[in-house]
């Protein structure tokens, strides 16, 4: 029977998907910075994207608030199951920011559900990376500027 063999170099570490208590928003004096009216957004839809700029570049993850208005969804489960898409978007693609050439500059982000209309994952999650990208040129420019 052969031995297997073991690699010269280690194995890169590999990517984790998780989205840990840290990293939710929840403190409402931060939640207000967040919402303050001179901070960027932009609207990719069915979401829009604000988020605080941080003092300098960093590879860590910034803290996510997630919210989808009662207004568009009176049902309570309709609103969790958003939710639920966006937390799990979110968690699969975060590493376009923490991953991204020269770190990033996002302190707090704020995911905003806008839409009328349920949706599934895959348009969540392609408008979301579609949102991270937008974000990262953004905050690109502005440090150019």
């Amino acid at each position: 029977m052969d031995e297997p063999t073991v690699p010269s170099q280690p194995l890169p570490a590999s990517r984790r998907y998780t989205f840990p208590k840290e990293e939710h928003l929840c403190s409402k004096k931060r939640i207000e910075q967040l919402f303050n009216r001179q901070n960027p957004s932009l609207g990719v839809y069915p979401l829009r994207l604000t988020w605080v700029v941080a003092p300098a570049r960093t590879t860590a993850p910034p803290q996510v608030l997630i919210t989808v208005p009662k207004r568009a969804f009176k049902r309570a489960v309709d609103r969790n199951r958003l939710k639920r898409l966006l937390r799990e978007a979110y968690r699969l693609n975060k590493h376009r920011l923490t991953e991204a050439e020269n770190g990033h500059s996002v302190e707090l982000l704020g995911l905003l559900y806008t839409g009328k209309e349920k949706s599934e994952l895959a348009l969540i999650e392609k408008k979301l990376i579609s949102g991270l990208n937008r974000l990262l040129a953004e905050s690109a420019v502005q440090r150019a500027a």
